[in-house]
Parts: C-alpha cells; structure tokens; sequence
C-alpha cells in the first residue's frame, strides 16, 4: 500500500507517539492555527466534553463565507458534505442511515468473522518466518479486510485506498492540487460504488445506506458518497494508526505486558483501552484539535469565547488530565471515565466500538501466537507515515 514518506536522510528522527509530553491542562488558551488563524485551545477533559456537546459550538460554520482559513491545504475533514461538517437535524438524519450497523450489539455479531481474519493474517505472519514486517503483514491488512467487508469492496485496491487515505489525511504530505486530483479520483470511486449499489443492492453496508438514504428526505448524491468515502478511510486509518503506535509501545518501553495481554483476552481489552486513550493517532503540531466556531459567546473554563471565534479541543491533553486520570495508571486497569479518543457528543465516532474490538482481538492473537515478540530495530530507528494527520509506523520489523 502507497503511504506517505518515511523521513528523508536531512529530517530530525521522530520519538514514538507515546513518548510525547503533553501540556499540563489549563483554561483555555488562545494559539493560532498553521494559517495564521486565531484558535481557542481547549484542554481540561470537562472543558473538551463541554465543548463537543455544545451546538453553540459547531462545525458547519467553519465553512461559511466569512470562516477564516484553518487549513493549509484540503482533506478530508473539510468536505462540507461530509457527515463530520453537518449539523443539527441535517447531522442526525445522514447519521441515522448508518449508525445501526455500528452500534455495540451489531458490532458484536462481527467478532467471530474478525477474529478469523486475525488468525488467517497470524498463520500468514507465521509461515512467512522470522524476522517480519508486522506493519505490512498485519497491522495494515486486518482493518483493511475488515471494512472491505462491511462495506462490500472485496478486492479493493490496496495501493489506491492507501493513496486516497495519504491524500485525504495530509497536513503536508501533498500539494493543494495533488489532493484535490487524488480526491476527485476517490469521489468518482464513491460515487461508482453508490450506483452499483442503487442498481444491484446486497447484503452490505453501502447497500444499506443506499436504500435508507433514498427513502429519507433531504439526504443529497453528495453527502452519500462523502459518506461511502468516509467511511472506507476512517473504516481502516484509526485502527492501522492505533495498532502500529500500540505495537511500538508494547514492544519496547510496556514489554512487561505482553504476555499477560496474549494470556488473557478480557486483560487485552483493558489494554486496548488504555492505549486509545493514552497514545495519541497525530502529533500535536499537524492538528491542536477537533475544531469547532462560536455562533454565539460561549464561556468555557471560566473563559468568554467570542462568536466567530475557532475553538480547538485538545483530545490529546484531555486524556492526560491528571484531574481525571492520575499519572501512573496500570495498563490493565478499566477506565472509570471515557477517554476522548473518539470524540464526545453528537460527532461522537460512529467506528469506535469496531475500531475498539480489532485492536483488542489483533493485541490478544498477535500476544498469544508469538509471546516471544521483540522489535528487531531500536524505537528511535523506526521511520514513520510524515506529513498526515495521523502518524504510525512505515514498517516494523519484528523477530520471535
């Protein structure tokens, strides 16, 4: 699969995304974004959650005429027709034709099928022999197979889907116009899909979405395919990003914990847990935040935030608030409060229960079948995925 660049010979090493230091929380405070634009950054975990479920608070206005710029170049996230930049009864009624499929009871009926699919990925790591890259062998292909599944796209391109996905994530990975051709590739891909699917349904998710949003008003042909598109590259970017980054910890610096999450499978989801919350999917410098605009004044933390103003939620810092999760907190222990890796409030993560369930079935196979798993490569050798949102291993080599 085509990912971004590893670092060049003249670009400073990268330290491993769990050995970053994270602010100490405050009030909000007011940076500014790579443009230039004025941001109010939030970081306390109440503040954020606050925040997130304010609609004083939103994501469509970013994209009004009068918005200040908050991106360098396009992705993604700045599609207006995207689910992520709607809301209101317009967010609830794109959200409601696919929300059923990835509620916790309906995710729980793919965990048997999964957990084939990361047996069938561990016998192909086996039998390829030691030394290994875990990155291309295993923690690429599962999310990837897994959504192609759900969504129907048997036999998706893996070299493309990775092109697409380095493009719509990019920070500065990519020129304006190298994403925007990349994208309109992707939207005629989604689009495809959409009228495949309209003309002969099946059993998956695409066709679902198809059939409710033809029989609910105000769904457009453009929020549907931003949709389909969405969903194929969230569907496998946070799961890659999170299991390599895991990987990387649980090799190196938590090694003590290996055994114990192969040992157990209840021990492994408590893991997994702690390490979405714990290890971030970016660095702070690609993005402060889940951003959102003031439509109104709105104070937070004590501060007044001015209408008009971009507002950033610091998920990363949150999730350090030593208010709400002291230093030191064993791997394996449950999280009394939610992390905010997924976000919180109506944007909440329509993924987050499959991306929850394939990193703890991938740690707990991958711990079980090779206890004796070791990084072949020092942590500070690792070349990574630059200039996207998200950054993970570009491979990792792994010895047993």
């Amino acid at each position: 699969m085509t990912t971004a660049n590893a670092a060049a010979p003249d670009m400073p090493a990268l330290v491993p995304l769990h050995c970053l230091r994270h602010a100490e929380p405050g009030p909000p405070r007011l940076a500014a974004l790579p443009t230039g634009t004025p941001v109010w950054v939030v970081t306390r975990h109440a503040d954020v959650r606050k925040l997130l479920a304010d609609p004083r608070l939103d994501r469509a206005s970013l994209f009004a005429p009068d918005a200040p710029a908050t991106t360098l170049v396009p992705n993604l996230l700045d599609d207006p027709e995207a689910v992520l930049n709607l809301d209101g009864e317009a967010h609830q009624r794109l959200r409601r034709t696919v929300q059923r499929a990835f509620t916790p009871r309906s995710i729980a009926r793919w965990r048997p099928w999964v957990g084939s699919v990361v047996e069938d990925l561990l016998d192909g790591l086996e039998a390829a022999g030691s030394p290994a890259d875990v990155v291309g062998a295993f923690s690429r292909p599962l999310p990837v197979a897994v959504i192609s599944r759900l969504m129907g796209l048997d036999g998706l391109d893996y070299e493309r889907l990775g092109r697409w996905s380095d493009h719509a994530l990019s920070a500065t990975a990519y020129t304006a116009e190298e994403i925007r051709q990349a994208m309109q590739e992707f939207g005629r891909f989604g689009q495809q899909v959409v009228d495949e699917r309209r003309k002969d349904p099946g059993e998956d998710l695409v066709s679902s979405l198809v059939e409710a949003a033809d029989r609910t008003e105000g769904v457009t042909e453009a929020q549907l395919v931003s949709l389909v598109c969405g969903l194929v590259v969230a569907g496998h970017e946070t799961t890659m990003t999170s299991l390599g980054n895991a990987l990387v910890y649980l090799l190196s610096d938590g090694a003590d914990g290996w055994a114990r999450i192969g040992a157990s499978e209840a021990d492994a989801t408590a893991a997994a847990e702690q390490l979405l919350r714990a290890v971030p999917l970016g660095d702070q410098e690609t993005a402060p935040g889940l951003l959102r605009r003031a439509v109104e004044d709105v104070e937070i933390g004590g501060v007044l935030i001015p209408a008009g103003s971009v507002v950033a939620a610091d998920a990363r810092t949150a999730n350090h608030d030593p208010a709400v999760y002291p230093d030191g907190i064993p791997l394996f222990d449950a999280l009394d409060t939610p992390s905010l890796t997924f976000g919180a409030g109506p944007h909440h993560c329509l993924g987050a229960w499959l991306a929850r369930m394939e990193l703890e079935l991938a740690l707990h196979g991958l711990a079980r079948r090779f206890p004796q798993l070791r990084l072949v490569d020092a942590p500070d050798a690792i070349g990574w995925r630059r200039g996207l949102l998200t950054r993970s291993p570009q491979r990792l080599a792994v010895a047993w």
